[in-house]
C-alpha cells in the first residue's frame, strides 16, 4: 500500500486518499449495517437470492479510479461506490421485487442510480444490472455515516456469469476486438438474454398451472387432473385420508401423527392411476376392505400410537392382494415407502397369512 501511495503525484488525489484512510473505519461499518438491513428485509419477505454479498473499495482500486477521474470529485464522499453491495437472483422478475424492498429500506439518489438494463441497442451485448445509489435512512445512520452514499447492484446469476465472462475474455479491455469475436460475444449475449427471460417465463407458468390444479381439486373436478407430484401434492391439502385413519386409530384408540405421504406416489402410479379421479375411485373401491385389513392387524396389539401414512398403506395392501400382485406386490410397496430391506420380505409374508381369512380374499376363490 505505501507503494501505491507513493506512485500518486496529484495533490487533490492524495487528499482524496487521505480522506478515504480517516472514513475507512466508517466505511466498514456503513457497508456491514446495510447488509443486514437488506438481508433482513429480504428474508421477511421471503425472497431468496443465489448470492449477496459487499463489499468496501480497496485502496489499491480507488487510487486507480481517482488517478483517472479525480478531477470530478470535491470531496472522497462524491464516490459513489466506495460501499458496493450485490444482489444475484435467480430470475429477472426477481430484481424488481429487491429493487421495491431496497426502496423501502434506503434512501434512494434517483439521480445517480440507473437502470442499465434499458440502455441496450439493438445492436448491443451483455448483461447489464439495475445499479441504485444509496444512503441509510436518517433514522438509522449514524453521524459519521451521515451524506455517504453506497452503490447497491442488483442482476441475475446468468447476467453474473456473463459479467465474468467479459471481465475474463478481456473483451473491455484497452486491446481492439475484432468485428467477427465481437458478433459472436453479440450472438451468445442474445441466447443468454432469452435464456434468462424463459425461465422466468417458464417459472410463472409453473405458479400459474399449480394455483389452477389447486382450483381444480378444491372444486371437486378430479377428473380433469393429471396424477403428479404437485397435484398429489394439493389433494393432500385437503386431508382425503383423514377419516378411514380415524377409524383405524379407533381400534385402539390410538393417537395419529402426521408424516409425508409423498412416497406413495410412485406406488398409486404403478397401480396405473393417472388422474386425482383415479385415485379417488381407488379410495373408494377400497375403503371398507382396507379397514378390515387393518382391523386384522392391529386388533391383536395394544398399538396406541399410528402414523398418518396408515389409511393409504392399507388402501395400497389392499389393492395389491385384490389384484393378485401376491408377495412381490405387497413387498414391492413396502420397497418402496420404506426403502429395499430383507424386512420387507416378511411384512408382505404376514399381511398375506392375515389376509386369507378376510371377506374380500374369500370372494376370489
Amino acid at each position: 500500500m505505501e507503494n501505491e501511495k507513493t506512485k500518486i503525484t496529484d495533490p487533490h488525489v492524495e487528499a482524496l486518499m487521505q480522506q478515504y484512510r480517516e472514513l475507512l473505519p466508517t466505511l466498514e461499518q456503513l457497508a456491514k449495517e446495510a447488509y443486514d438491513l437488506l438481508r433482513r428485509a429480504l428474508r421477511e419477505k421471503h425472497i431468496y437470492v443465489t448470492a449477496f454479498e459487499y463489499r468496501v473499495k480497496t485502496e489499491q482500486s480507488l487510487a486507480g479510479k481517482l488517478e483517472l477521474k479525480g478531477a470530478k470529485y470535491k470531496t472522497i464522499t462524491d464516490v459513489t461506490d466506495l460501499v458496493g453491495l450485490r444482489v444475484i437472483t435467480f430470475y429477472t422478475d426477481e430484481v424488481d421485487k429487491v429493487a421495491a424492498i431496497a426502496k423501502r429500506v434506503f434512501d434512494i439518489d434517483w439521480q445517480e442510480s440507473v437502470d442499465k438494463r434499458k440502455l441496450h441497442h439493438l445492436d448491443s451485448f451483455g448483461y447489464n444490472s439495475l445499479h441504485y445509489i444509496c444512503r441509510l435512512k436518517e433514522e438509522g445512520e449514524t453521524k459519521k455515516e451521515q451524506g455517504i452514499r453506497f452503490e447497491l447492484q442488483m442482476r441475475t446469476a446468468l447476467q453474473h456469469v456473463w459479467s465474468t465472462i467479459e471481465h475474463d475474455t478481456g473483451y473491455k479491455g484497452d486491446v481492439k476486438i475484432p468485428k467477427e469475436y465481437k458478433r459472436q460475444f453479440s450472438r451468445l449475449a442474445g441466447m443468454l438474454e432469452l435464456v434468462d427471460d424463459e425461465f422466468s417465463r417458464l417459472r410463472t407458468e409453473l405458479t400459474d398451472y399449480r394455483r389452477q390444479i389447486q382450483g381444480m381439486v378444491k372444486s371437486g373436478q378430479l377428473d380433469d387432473v393429471p396424477l403428479s407430484t404437485d397435484s398429489f401434492r394439493s389433494f393432500l391439502e385437503l386431508n382425503p385420508f383423514d377419516r378411514l385413519n380415524k377409524r383405524i386409530a379407533a381400534v385402539n384408540q390410538a393417537e395419529i401423527y402426521p408424516v409425508s405421504l409423498m412416497p406413495y406416489l410412485p406406488v398409486l402410479e404403478s397401480f396405473g392411476l393417472e388422474t386425482l379421479g383415479d385415485l379417488q375411485r381407488f379410495m373408494d373401491e377400497n375403503y371398507d376392505d382396507a379397514h378390515h385389513l387393518a382391523l386384522s392387524q392391529l386388533a391383536i396389539t395394544d398399538l396406541d400410537i399410528l402414523a398418518s401414512s396408515a389409511a393409504l398403506q392399507y388402501l395400497c395392501l389392499v389393492h395389491v392382494l385384490k389384484h393378485n400382485g401376491g408377495y412381490n406386490g405387497l413387498k414391492f410397496v413396502y420397497d418402496t415407502i420404506n426403502g429395499k430391506d430383507d424386512a420387507n420380505g416378511m411384512l408382505a409374508d404376514m399381511i398375506l397369512e392375515q389376509a386369507k381369512t378376510l371377506a374380500f380374499m374369500q370372494k376370489k376363490k
